[in-house]
């Protein structure tokens, strides 16, 4: 048995709203759908989230389709959302939706749908 705090429904629903606006809480997991122009960009999803956990060492079940992925984050062991899957998801969030800003070197993926892979919200 893990002494991991887990947090209450309403705890959950309050740091989702002020952390992780784009994250759900159902069925006793977090999760958000990832939206993508194909499968090029659901595997692009799949690849960064599987390092993101893997270096983490905490595993998120990963639902995908053609242009869609989901992660869903729990901790089994403490059988309800803590800390670790608080702080993957912002990790994941701050890797997929990270785009270079104005002041960067970087050009950034061109806005035309044939290079669109990903939907940016």
């Amino acid at each position: 048995m893990s002494n991991e705090k887990t947090y209450s429904e309403t705890q959950i629903e309050q740091r989702l709203q002020s952390e992780l606006p784009q994250w759900r809480h159902e069925a006793g997991e977090i999760h958000r759908t990832y939206r993508t122009s194909g499968w090029k960009g659901a595997l692009m999803v799949v690849n960064t989230v599987g390092h993101l956990a893997e270096a983490a060492w905490h595993h998120p079940d990963l639902a995908v389709s053609y242009s869609s992925v989901i992660v869903k984050l729990v901790t089994h062991s403490a059988k309800g959302i803590t800390d670790k899957d608080f702080e993957l998801a912002r990790k994941i969030e701050e890797t997929l939706m990270w785009r270079p800003g104005p002041e960067s070197a970087l050009d950034g993926t061109p806005e035309e749908a044939r290079f669109k892979y990903l939907d940016y919200d």
